[in-house]
């Protein structure tokens, strides 16, 4: 297990932008997109339109990636 977090490249809209997640969020998070059939740039540029400014994309997506293992998301 990797606690530190890694820096995944994701292209959002056309810009290139990067995020750092720890290996298990990055490997949960493509699951997901692989599973709903999304590219994971799209899923991320989706969950990026509805974080609030108060909230890093990070962490977002480590929400994104909690709430759908809850049965929340």
């Amino acid at each position: 297990m990797n606690a530190r977090p890694v820096k995944h490249s994701l292209t959002l809209r056309g810009h290139r932008t990067s995020v750092s997640l720890e290996d298990e969020f990055w490997r949960a998070f493509r699951e997901i997109a692989q599973a709903k059939g999304r590219p994971i740039n799209d899923l991320a540029a989706e969950i990026d339109a509805e974080r609030g400014t108060g909230c890093g994309l990070a962490s977002a997506i480590r929400v994104y990636v909690l709430q759908h293992y809850q049965g929340k998301g």
